[in-house]
């Protein structure tokens, strides 16, 4: 037994040895590339704890692109969120019984449908139909857009808002509230600043993680089907959306299966295309699928927003007239810092009555936390995004085939295409409205409460953040 437990510990051991040289090379690397990129990587050295750190400090944009820090079993979760486990699916779909088979669907979220209509060449309508022809030619049974799960995730982050802003004078972790559909940001959250910012994060779930609620709960009900016998893919334009498939809240354990089974970037998506050697003349025009099952061609909608799905906007809109009775009808951004940190004000006879900003990408959600942890953030509601740019700069579509950089020219051109869909309020969405009834038995009800929201971990900062960690 004494030697098992040698054995055990001299595993962990090297195990651990190897974590710690993985991270020490990551650091390493990460500052070097910071340092051709001309970023400062701050001082040789520093005073945390009461401790000297040696070294260059490690920027977060940095450490969140690498897996140093995942668990083993985060890491094998990972790497089954790729092309190959989907061609494995499907597959085994053509050889085993047909009992056996699981009904392979696939949701699209807005904003990768300009990368494809960018590639193809396509108007953004257009596009969707040839990008569903493709993904049922090789046997992928249903196609939805995800814009329906964006309108709930909206609808719940406002009420949530009110109800935080309501309550702001007795509780003091009400607000700020920061939107929380970014899992690069979540992620940042939870292990860096922990109990600092986590009670301050709107608990609606992501739209990614409501359609994975609605595919696997309403539409497996709707096909007769348990849902383990459906496999669910996301198209997304970000690698970050694959750590919150994975999330432990969104696995169901006793079905033993996963609310979104794997998420793909829309350049996964695109490069298989190409391995495939489809050409655009082969595809049909096949019109996506509606998740009521209704007939007839869906009609693609755009929320308000820069590119991502416009919390900010929708929350500041709707605040304005429930409390206050303005109808705000245009929004103007005043920048700060730059183009990816701008805020939002209402103002009435000289008085500040909201104050919203966005911020994105990691420097400046660093800014946002410094200020916040000196008590000098005068903001209700921050719309927090990693990527700068927003969604539509996620690295699954816009990083340039060189690699590293963001393809400026392929941005412009997609934001060109997403603001060429014509917008359409939650609220006036009649399948929410449904969906509210038919599925989740109202809008109050105990099934919005499981279904539509989720928790996060609230970690001690102390024990999270690395020393030599720069935020």
């Amino acid at each position: 037994m004494s030697s098992e437990i040698n054995d055990e510990g001299k595993m962990s051991g090297v195990k651990i040895a190897q974590r710690k040289e993985k991270c020490e090379n990551c650091t390493k690397q990460c500052n070097k590339k910071q340092g051709e990129d001309g970023a400062s990587s701050g001082p040789e050295s520093e005073e945390v704890n009461g401790q000297l750190i040696e070294g260059p400090r490690l920027l977060l944009s940095a450490c969140l692109s690498c897996d140093g820090c995942l668990s083993d079993e985060e890491t094998l979760k990972i790497s089954q969120q790729n092309l190959e486990e989907v061609e494995r699916v499907l597959a085994l779909n053509k050889k085993c019984d047909a009992s056996k088979h699981k009904a392979v669907a696939a949701s699209v979220c807005p904003q990768s449908l300009p990368f494809f209509a960018v590639q193809f060449g396509l108007d953004i309508n257009e596009a969707a139909r040839k990008l569903c022809s493709f993904l049922k030619s090789i046997g992928v049974k249903f196609v939805f857009d995800t814009t329906v799960a964006a309108g709930f995730s909206i609808l719940e982050t406002q009420k949530e808002f009110i109800q935080r802003y309501r309550r702001r004078h007795h509780d003091s972790q009400a607000l700020p509230m920061f939107t929380s559909s970014c899992p690069g940001w979540i992620r940042y959250a939870e292990r860096v600043l922990g109990s600092v910012v986590t009670p301050h994060l709107c608990t609606a779930r992501s739209p990614q993680q409501i359609m994975g609620c609605l595919v696997k709960d309403y539409f497996s009900e709707q096909q007769k089907l348990s849902p383990e016998r459906i496999y669910h893919i996301v198209v997304a334009p970000c690698f970050d959306k694959k750590l919150e498939a994975v999330r432990e809240e969104f696995y169901n354990s006793l079905l033993e299966t996963r609310d979104v089974d794997c998420v793909l970037t829309s350049k996964e998506i695109y490069h298989l295309m190409q391995k495939r050697k489809i050409s655009m003349e082969q595809l049909d025009s096949v019109p996506l699928d509606h998740v009521l099952r209704e007939g007839g061609d869906v009609e693609l909608m755009r929320h308000d927003g820069r590119g991502s799905e416009g919390f900010l906007e929708h929350v500041f809109k709707h605040t304005a007239k429930e409390v206050f009775a303005v109808d705000v009808q245009e929004i103007t951004y005043k920048t700060l810092r730059n183009r990816d940190f701008q805020e939002v004000t209402l103002e009435e006879d000289g008085e500040t009555l909201l104050q919203f900003a966005a911020v994105y990408g990691f420097r400046n959600i660093q800014t946002l936390v410094h200020r916040m942890k000196k008590g000098r953030l005068p903001y209700q509601l921050v719309e927090v995004l990693s990527c700068p740019g927003g969604c539509l700069s996620g690295r699954g579509q816009a990083e340039s085939e060189a690699g590293g950089r963001v393809d400026k020219g392929l941005v412009q051109q997609m934001e060109e295409v997403y603001i060429s869909l014509p917008v359409r309020l939650p609220e006036l969405n009649p399948v929410l409205n449904k969906l509210y009834q038919d599925w989740l038995h109202g809008p109050d009800s105990d099934q919005v409460s499981k279904l539509l929201h989720t928790e996060f971990k609230g970690q001690s900062q102390s024990n999270t953040q690395p020393p030599h960690m720069e935020w």
